[in-house]
């Protein structure tokens, strides 16, 4: 357990613009002057803050509880230390929101009381309430380590439900489980709470959550709120196959995403997936991309390309950047590995191979396009999301394949690279370190030894190509342009493109692989044209 000088220490690590603005609201409250009959005001840290202080994370946002003044009063003082910079969210209940320089947020509300007034996610009656104590305030929050004040001034916690030993012990417990089924969002923020911290439910928690699945509670729920936990998910947690299990326990899987409940049980080949089934291998495979977005790795630490028929210079001009993943980039990478193997319930057979009976998921790649779409239409994860998810089912195992086929097959260092150019335009504009994250945490979400090992020889081989030949600045560039065929003397007009798109096919099937070999190819249709008068295409 920790100290109040270890709390105050570590609130004083935080970014000063939040820190500062904290002391000074909370300075400024003490120093007011007590409405008629209310508590001393008092100003405290709540919710998430302080959750994360105690966990030793970097908060971004803060959220503020101000007791023993009115609302009006409240907003009086935000106004005159923060003019200009407050936002009245809600004048019935008392929110306020402060918008802090380099992006910082300061929530400051009232004590508010919350009734039921409907089935829907945001119908409630929510009213302020000055007079309420700590313990009454807290009693309508979802879990004890959400119920947590600090002091910001002296560190001391008011902890009414034991929050902070709970945090202790890994256990996610509701605070008032007569109150808990009035929203039932709160069931997807256990899935990602969870998930993130690494959390067991407490047993009369689990079947209050199972209880609001089972009933339909959740169908009321707006997807765009529901997207936003999942979001949660899959980008803050080290492990999300704890959230995603703890889905399947509770019944969500089996009841609003069938194309992930088609995974449980699923068999796979032993050979290839000795970790079971694919359900089971989905969830290694979300963990090891969780990891993967995680440095090191092959794709922020220097290249050591893997020598194969073909030489790959490598060189310290190989060393790629420093590779930080964005927001928009990792949830793509998540999202796609949550979806790679969807096409596999419908493509799994019994089937011989070499005369031995085995299990295979013939192009399921191809089949998981149509399941992920389906999945994704339930959410709001936007287009670029959406995007990376469908390029992970249909693209996952290009990594492996393109370099099981140069070396089966003797291809041409000028063959691979014509290959992977394909590959990068196919996914363009989808970087291709995203698609190569997907595929390792594929390959990472097994358990035979080759999984563990260090690096990933059919990514790093991938990449070294790409910066080699720098594939990843102009994937989708022709390789002429109207410029070059202007200096071969061709004439302007409508063949023009016709023949930078037939160069192209050309290039696409293997025939044409560098910019020498399509000049030729432009250099006959300038003979043709000059003697027919209509360009060779």
């Amino acid at each position: 357990m920790l100290t109040p000088k270890l709390l105050q220490a570590r609130f004083h690590t935080q970014h000063p613009i939040l820190v500062e603005a904290i002391l000074t609201l909370t300075r400024k409250i003490h120093a007011t002057p007590p409405s008629s009959s209310l508590h001393p005001p008092a100003c405290y840290l709540v919710g998430g803050f302080v959750r994360d202080l105690l966990l030793d994370l970097s908060p971004t946002d803060a959220d503020v509880e101000v007791y023993g003044l009115e609302a009006s009063t409240v907003e009086k003082i935000l106004n005159d230390l923060f003019p200009n910079q407050v936002n009245l969210v809600g004048r019935g209940f008392g929110v306020f929101k402060i918008s802090l320089d380099h992006g910082y947020e300061l929530d400051v509300a009232i004590p508010r009381r919350e009734s039921k007034a409907g089935v829907g996610h945001k119908d409630f009656v929510v009213m302020g309430d000055p007079t309420l104590d700590p313990k009454a305030a807290t009693r309508r929050r979802d879990f004890t380590i959400n119920a947590i004040l600090l002091d910001p001034l002296t560190g001391e916690l008011i902890d009414p439900w034991h929050g902070q030993l709970d945090l202790h012990h890994h256990v996610l417990r509701v605070v008032d489980p007569d109150r808990f089924d009035e929203d039932p969002l709160r069931v997807y923020r256990a899935v990602q709470f969870a998930a993130r911290f690494s959390l067991s439910v407490e047993p009369t928690t689990f079947e209050l959550l199972r209880r609001l699945v089972a009933d339909g509670k959740l169908t009321h729920l707006p997807a765009e709120r529901i997207t936003a936990e999942w979001r949660k998910l899959l980008l803050k947690s080290d492990k999300p196959s704890i959230g995603l299990e703890l889905m399947r326990t509770l019944g969500i899987i089996e009841r609003d995403y069938p194309e992930l409940h088609a995974l449980v049980g699923l068999k796979q080949d032993p050979e290839w997936h000795p970790e079971g089934d694919v359900w089971t291998h989905t969830l290694m495979s979300l963990d090891a991309a969780a990891h993967i977005l995680k440095p090191p790795t092959f794709l922020t630490e220097p290249l050591n390309p893997l020598q194969g028929t073909f030489e790959i210079p490598h060189s310290s001009s190989l060393q790629p950047p420093a590779c930080h993943f964005s927001i928009p980039e990792q949830l793509q990478i998540m999202l796609g590995t949550l979806c790679h193997d969807l096409g596999k319930a419908s493509t799994t057979v019994l089937a011989p191979k070499n005369g031995v009976m085995r299990i295979r998921s013939p192009g399921h790649e191809a089949a998981g396009i149509i399941l992920t779409q389906t999945f994704c239409a339930r959410l709001c994860f936007g287009e670029e999301a959406v995007r990376g998810a469908l390029i992970g089912a249909g693209e996952h195992l290009k990594p492996n394949s393109l370099n099981r086929a140069a070396f089966q097959d003797h291809w041409s260092e000028l063959q691979y690279v014509n290959a992977v150019r394909k590959l990068l335009k196919r996914i363009y504009p989808m970087p291709w370190r995203a698609l190569l994250a997907i595929a390792e945490a594929d390959h990472r979400g097994r358990t035979f030894p080759d999984a563990q090992a260090p690096g990933y020889p059919d990514g790093e081989r991938l990449a070294a190509v790409i910066l080699t030949h720098h594939l990843d600045e102009t994937p989708t560039k022709p390789l002429l342009s109207g410029t070059d065929l202007l200096t071969l003397g061709l004439t302007p007009g409508p063949e023009f493109g016709k023949l930078i798109r037939n160069i192209e096919a050309a290039r696409d099937a293997g025939e044409i692989l560098t910019k020498e070999a399509a000049l030729e190819r432009a250099k006959l249709a300038l003979l043709d044209h000059n003697a027919t008068g209509k360009p060779r295409t």
